[in-house]
């Protein structure tokens, strides 16, 4: 079964939503049958590379919140990380472009080691001081604590349409499905899960969507042809 993730860097739902899925799956019982697939989704697609602002701020001129009611919130989000045993600085984080995270996780999944990277990516920007957004080399450390060269990763992020087209394609046929929004689950193509559920919603969805699988096909070609068992290999006779 393949669960695809559609998720963004600087989305804090995506963050508490990502450990509360990982606490379902390792509790289903057929979680080595499950493929994780993470996709691209930008939650501010035209935002400039070099357009930082703080996150407080963000909130108030995007939203159209008053900085009291944006504190508010950024103190329950990090109320509902430590829940999940997550750190989460509620004050000092910036906001920026996240396009160049997404290229070099799609670079990072062709060299297996993309979870590692996103969850590098997700604890520097919701936990630690030092900004993700202002300066390339923050994100080559960070690639390589993943496993990854820096000098391939510095060549990811000095060509600007590097892995570009895997993040647009994922962003694409996230419209196709729907997905407004992120965190967004897709389990087989059939079902969604949409925004940080509960790891009980999680677990049910895993449950209906590995049960409804259709059984295997098999296709008769009208005579038994050779193939190997736990008894041996059948060898024609002459």
């Amino acid at each position: 079964m393949r669960v695809e993730i559609w998720s963004d860097i600087a989305c804090p739902w995506c963050y508490v939503g990502k450990a509360r899925f990982e606490k379902a799956l390792r509790d289903f019982p057929h979680r080595d049958d499950v493929e994780v697939v993470h996709r691209s989704f930008e939650l501010d697609p035209g935002r400039a590379k070099g357009d930082v602002q703080p996150v407080i701020t963000m909130l108030t001129k995007k939203y159209g919140m008053s900085p009291a009611q944006a504190e508010a919130g950024e103190d329950n989000l990090g109320a509902q990380a430590a829940a999940e045993g997550l750190d989460y600085r509620t004050r000092g984080r910036d906001h920026g472009s996240t396009f160049d995270m997404h290229r070099l996780l799609h670079f990072a999944k062709e060299q297996g080691r993309q979870e590692q990277l996103l969850d590098l990516l997700y604890r520097a920007n919701f936990a630690e001081e030092r900004s993700v957004f202002d300066d390339d080399e923050r994100l080559v450390e960070l690639a390589v604590a993943a496993g990854l060269e820096a000098a391939a990763v510095r060549a990811v992020l000095a060509d600007a349409e590097a892995y570009a087209d895997g993040v647009r394609a994922d962003e694409r046929e996230a419209a196709k499905l729907g997905a407004s929004g992120v965190p967004f689950f897709v389990l087989d193509r059939k079902y969604g899960v949409s925004g940080a559920q509960p790891a009980e919603v999680f677990a049910r969805a895993l449950t209906q969507a590995y049960g409804e699988r259709p059984p295997l096909e098999i296709v008769d070609g009208g005579e038994d042809a050779d193939a190997c068992g736990p008894d041996g290999c059948a060898v024609p006779q002459r």
